[in-house]
């Protein structure tokens, strides 16, 4: 059986053509769902869904020639369904009482306290930027890695790194 008319048609007078429709498209359907992002167990979800579909509809498949077609449509439907469903969760890990949200005071000394650090980090030279930023948001590279980063020898990198963090503290009690 090579065409997909002749598979639904086989199906359809009780020869087994559901393996081969299986086969012919099983990769196609699972790239839809995996192409969202989808995590494994939320894409073979789509997956499953996808073939039950096709199976419910099966006798009203008007071109067999376009079943491919048919199939990453009802995917890509599938997938989206679940990305919605999944955007109105609340992860039970990530949810917190609302007695810890921050006062609105703790959010205005919060606010603050980064525009200060922002603004002392933006009067340091580019060097010191780079450095502490990299320190800030890379701190598992070790010194050879920093150095390379930065074109500097691995041996200056923690003094300048001190000279840096004190400069930036100078101009942090400055804007106090």
């Amino acid at each position: 059986m090579d065409s997909n008319t002749e598979v639904l048609a086989g199906w359809r007078s009780g020869v087994c053509g559901w393996d081969a429709l299986v086969e012919r498209y099983s990769r196609l359907v699972w790239s839809v769902p995996r192409s969202f992002r989808l995590s494994h167990a939320d894409a073979a979800d789509v997956y499953q869904c996808t073939w039950l579909c096709l199976a419910e509809h099966l006798t009203r498949i008007r071109q067999p020639e376009a079943l491919g077609v048919w199939l990453v449509r009802t995917a890509t439907h599938q997938s989206i369904a679940v990305l919605r469903a999944r955007g109105r969760e609340v992860s039970l890990d990530r949810w917190e009482p609302e007695s810890s949200l921050p006062t609105p005071d703790e959010v205005a000394v919060a606010n603050d306290r980064q525009r200060r650090l922002w603004t002392a980090l933006m009067t340091l030279n580019e060097r010191c930027q780079r450095l502490l930023w990299i320190a800030a948001h890379s701190p598992e590279l070790s010194c050879a890695q920093v150095a390379e980063a930065l074109g500097m020898k691995v041996s200056s990198v923690g003094r300048t790194r001190a000279r840096c963090l004190t400069a930036l503290r100078r101009k942090l009690e400055a804007l106090r």
